[in-house]
């Protein structure tokens, strides 16, 4: 059991959105991460706890995306189709920050880490897909900007078994706190 305070842990959502949806993803589904990211999401409202909910997107002409040379490029040629961008229905609540990236990680190029440095928060939450590149990324950001880091393994998931077992059991407990969501408590 891991116990935050309420007052200083923000919970980081990464990609919980329609255009990843339709993705295939191990060891967890996307429905069943979607599932546990709003139960946790609730948990934080209700402590009153800031709820970021980070997607990525692009302009409609690509102008602002990476352009680095890779051996395999995630982008899709021309561009992503409409509504890909967009949050899964229901996850979001007028309450929550949203957050826009445009490469992996959630806090390089991005307002993130003023966002929750203005609200006093010293904590992270983190979930989301895929494990292993953009909660992986935004997880290293938040470490190196030196934020305790909490890590919900069933609240996250990649698309093999093996890239997210790696993730979980080799990487993130250099970087913080490894626990299945329902072990995250968070106090007043």
């Amino acid at each position: 059991m891991i116990t935050l305070p309420a007052a200083s842990t923000a919970l980081i959502l990464i990609d919980l959105q329609k255009g990843i949806a339709s993705l295939q993803t191990a060891p967890y589904s996307f429905e069943a991460v979607i599932a546990k990211g709003k139960a946790l999401a609730q948990r934080f409202r209700t402590a009153k706890a800031p709820v970021v909910l980070v997607n990525v997107a692009f302009s409609a002409d690509f102008a602002d995306a990476l352009k680095t040379p890779v051996d395999r490029s995630f982008s899709p040629p021309g561009g992503f189709p409409g509504g890909w961008s967009e949050l899964v229905d229901g996850l979001a609540e007028p309450s929550d920050i949203k957050v826009t990236k445009r490469h992996w990680g959630a806090f390089h190029g991005t307002d993130m880490d003023i966002q929750l440095r203005r609200r006093g928060v010293t904590s992270v939450v983190i979930g989301g897909i895929a494990t292993n590149m953009g909660v992986e990324s935004t997880a290293r950001a938040a470490h190196e900007h030196g934020y305790g880091v909490v890590l919900a393994e069933d609240a996250a998931a990649s698309f093999s078994a093996e890239m997210h077992a790696f993730a979980f059991e080799q990487i993130f407990p250099y970087l913080g706190r490894v626990a299945k969501a329902d072990e995250i408590r968070l106090q007043a």
